[in-house]
């Protein structure tokens, strides 16, 4: 394929996660010194930026700078919740992309989030063919809950579960210092795949994790919560459970009470406030002391936590989506096609057609969680432990972290 040159646009969308900015920065270093990539431009809140013209002018900021973000969490470009019209329908936001595109010289589009995301790329990729506009698009894979299709595994996750399975550590030492007994409960982030509340029972491998974990993979059923959490309890003194978000009765309905008609921009329902009910119901019915905890953003933005494994794998991810955009490829995401055995573990980059990926959710697979749906097995431990080694050490400024803070400066055509 001939060499195509152009500006690039470089967004991000969805929910943040402590190692988003590594996918961004191995995209940003990349497209910088590449020659058939005559301009770097970032979108403000993701593709909404490239709608309102409001990009930001990535050559004119310090590279020393940019470098930080492999060290700082959440979305340094800003993200949104937008969701395209299906352009048979209504084309106008694809109008207007292709209008800002051609302003800017614009050939080639990188967009870093999870499934919605995807399904963003994928729909302008497949609107600039029709309309004969040469632009090459890629999408980033990125997200916490570790659900898309067709990779091992999605940059966001590990970090993420690394701070799971640490704070669970940490709980569990903390619920056992009186010598009266306590149930915690720990509500985790996950509506439809319970991969980061499976992630707890690497803490319960550590001998001091959960002894009761749920997921939204399997049907909740309350009476049975009930008798396990008064099993543990009698036996041990104290219950540690970890619940995903999104657990929900055979009827399909959400267990939390918390759940509102508010939705995000893609007609998802907001959660939250699952461990206080879950807490009231099991002081009510056992009268023991208990607490719920949510662990709620400080899931998706503990860079302190964060995995060196994650941080470098979303770093090559970023990278590999314009080295092949580059070279010809479009239309897809890199994902990862990983092994584990006798000589360790190995992770390689794979690209995945974007058509594939866009709003096919992966879920924790059934033969990882018990028979009694109230924990995972050996399968699921040995998938994430080696996902969460390594520590991302960043500088530090009277003890605290240096996150990078860019100029954002607003890019001119």
């Amino acid at each position: 394929m001939s060499e195509l040159k152009g500006a690039c646009i470089i967004g991000q969308s969805g929910g943040p996660t402590s190692v988003i900015n590594s996918s961004v920065l191995g995209a940003l270093e990349t497209a910088l010194d590449n020659p058939s990539i005559t301009r770097v431009l970032g979108a403000a809140h993701g593709i909404k930026g490239v709608l309102d013209d409001f990009l930001y002018d990535i050559d004119k900021e310090d590279r020393e700078e940019l470098a930080l973000l492999r060290y700082t969490p959440s979305s340094a470009l800003g993200s949104c919740r937008y969701k395209l019209a299906d352009p048979d329908v209504d084309d106008t936001d694809y109008k207007r992309i292709l209008e800002i595109f051609k302003k800017y010289d614009v050939r080639y589009f990188f967009y870093n989030g999870g499934n919605d995301s995807m399904d963003t790329c994928n729909k302008i990729s497949k609107f600039m063919m029709k309309s004969g506009y040469e632009c090459r698009v890629m999408g980033i894979p990125k997200t916490i809950d570790n659900d898309l299709f067709g990779t091992d595994h999605c940059p966001g996750f590990a970090s993420a579960a690394k701070y799971i399975a640490t704070s669970c550590m940490e709980i569990y030492q903390d619920a056992r210092v009186y010598d009266t007994g306590m149930v915690c409960i720990v509500e985790i982030m996950g509506r439809h795949a319970g991969w980061l509340t499976a992630a707890s029972a690497l803490a319960t491998a550590q001998g001091a994790g959960p002894d009761l974990i749920y997921l939204p993979e399997r049907d909740f059923d309350m009476d049975k919560f009930i008798a396990d959490v008064k099993r543990v309890y009698a036996e041990k003194g104290n219950c540690l459970v970890a619940v995903s978000e999104g657990i929900h009765y055979a009827d399909g309905s959400f267990v939390s009470e918390a759940k509102t008609s508010a939705t995000d921009g893609f007609g998802h329902a907001q959660l939250g406030g699952l461990a206080a009910m879950l807490a009231d119901k099991v002081k009510s019915e056992t009268g023991a002391k208990v607490r719920g905890i949510e662990l709620s953003l400080l899931q998706r933005c503990a860079a302190h936590c964060a995995s060196k494994t994650d941080v470098d794998e979303s770093y090559a991810s970023g990278k590999a989506a314009v080295e092949n955009a580059v070279a010809g490829k479009t239309d897809f995401m890199p994902g990862f096609k990983c092994t584990r055995d006798a000589n360790g573990y190995k992770c390689e980059i794979a690209l995945l057609p974007l058509s594939e990926v866009a709003n096919t959710e992966k879920k924790v697979p059934q033969d990882w969680i018990n028979a009694e749906g109230n924990g995972v097995n050996q399968g699921f431990i040995d998938y994430a432990m080696p996902l969460i080694a390594g520590d991302n050490d960043g500088p530090k400024v009277n003890g605290l972290p240096r996150f990078a803070q860019l100029k954002k400066i607003k890019a001119e055509a």
